[in-house]
């Protein structure tokens, strides 16, 4: 079916809503332009004037990004790093974004992440325990080497 096109003022309107409603990145406003059946000479305009409105922020959309996912999802840095890559944010904004992850919060949710895991596997045999462990870590985005780093004082108090 045939979709109506809107004009740039709907547009316009629509994604003002769209980005009100939630941080977006450059990617998805594009996204649903296209979705809106935007003709493509009308794309730049509206993304610009987002932009010169304040509704469009890429650095304050990482930035909540960052922060939501790991508070929330408790994601570790790569595993941001790689989304934020995805929706085709900028390193700048990437490395801002990641600023704002605290050193100390960062560890104590490793080790506490860490801490939960291997509990969780009590009746497995210790390298299995400690394997799968690291397993989950890297899979929630972790470095590798603080992972061990984790693991070594999981298991000195146990």
């Amino acid at each position: 079916m045939y979709k109506q096109s809107l004009t740039k003022e709907q547009a316009l309107q629509k994604l003002k809503h769209y980005c009100a409603y939630q941080e977006r990145c450059h990617s998805e406003v594009k996204e649903k332009l296209f979705d809106l059946g935007v003709r493509m000479k009308e794309h730049d305009e509206i993304i610009a004037t987002l932009i010169e409105e304040n509704y469009l922020n890429e650095e304050r959309f990482a930035s909540a990004f960052a922060g939501g996912k790991f508070r929330i999802k408790q994601w570790g840095r790569v595993k941001i790093r790689y989304e934020l890559k995805q929706r085709q944010v900028s390193d700048y904004c990437i490395k801002k974004a990641m600023k704002q992850i605290e050193e100390e919060i960062y560890w104590q949710t490793l080790l506490t992440l860490a801490e939960k895991k291997y509990a969780s596997l009590k009746g497995e045999q210790y390298l299995v325990r400690q394997k799968k462990t690291a397993d989950h870590l890297r899979r929630n985005g972790y470095e590798p080497d603080l992972i061990q780093t984790a693991l070594k004082e999981v298991m000195a108090n146990k």
